[in-house]
């Protein structure tokens, strides 16, 4: 028998970009146009858990992303680092999606896929949410066992697998056997790089984009209307700071922030403060 492995993929916007990320103050959600992203970096460790066990016992690895139309570049990449086949979910419908309503999206995509995926493989968590909900939400739409912060992953046999999750000062170990959805941490591999021959087989490698028609999703389940998270007001703090002049000779500017000071609640009784020489 072989695998049917699935890798669940967030572009997220590039690091190097965060000072130009913005939040719309109508729709209360992250501007992304004009921002480059890149795959969520704990998915690529995701990536490389399924190529591993997919080189180990044959199979397939399929990618999956909720995202914008110009995200299908993000699946090329997975493509060519090994992953076989990609399904992008994007519609106008979908935006706006807490975890929840991401997660069920998902988990429908997979669905449609038509394949009883053994393993599905998320990061931990997103480098712009980092909310770290996706995964075990998702185990509990397909109704499988979940682990999350998986740092280490070895296959006893083709469906059964020896486990080390991250905890508070320390690690737990666990038996766990196919159909499974596990979350990754970064300590768990090191990614592989693309290769010129990867980046060439990916441009014939199955990707299709699925919206709401394709997938038929129950409208109140996806997007913001489908959101159980809802934000509350935003708005950008004011950053201005009040400044006064204080004229007048060295002792009696001293004197005057003395008494400012103390008028804002600071005890300087007891304190050496003179006036000779500054504070």
């Amino acid at each position: 028998m072989a695998l049917n492995i699935a890798v669940c993929i967030k572009p997220v916007p590039d690091p190097k970009n965060y000072d130009k990320v913005t939040i719309d103050p109508v729709s209360k959600t992250v501007v992304r146009a004009g921002i480059p992203t890149i795959i969520n970096p704990v998915d690529k460790n995701a990536i490389e858990a399924a190529l591993r066990l997919k080189e180990q016992f044959g199979g397939k690895v399929v990618i999956i992303s909720m995202a914008p139309p110009d995200a299908a570049d993000k699946l090329r990449e997975a493509l060519a680092m090994g992953a076989d086949e990609a399904y992008l979910l994007s519609d106008r419908a979908f935006a706006g999606a807490d975890t929840w309503a991401t997660s069920y999206t998902l988990a429908v995509g997979l669905q449609k896929t038509g394949l009883d995926f053994d393993i599905v493989f998320c990061g931990a968590e997103s480098a712009d949410g980092a909310t770290a909900q996706v995964s075990s939400q998702l185990g509990e739409w397909l109704r499988v066992p979940h682990l999350w912060n998986v740092f280490a992953f070895e296959a006893l046999e083709e469906k059964k697998y020896h486990v080390k999750t991250k905890i508070e000062n320390g690690y737990m170990e666990w038996e766990a056997a196919a159909p499974l959805v596990v979350a990754v941490s970064r300590e768990i591999n090191k990614p592989r790089y693309t290769s010129i021959m990867g980046v060439m087989k990916a441009k014939n490698k199955k990707l299709e984009s699925w919206g709401v028609a394709e997938l038929n999703p129950k409208r109140d389940k996806i997007g913001l209307l489908g959101s159980p998270t809802q934000p509350g007001d935003i708005f950008t703090p004011d950053l201005k700071r009040k400044s006064e002049k204080i004229s007048g000779d060295p002792e009696e500017i001293v004197k005057t922030i003395l008494e400012k000071l103390r008028a804002g609640g600071l005890a300087l009784e007891g304190s050496n403060y003179t006036c000779e020489g500054g504070l």
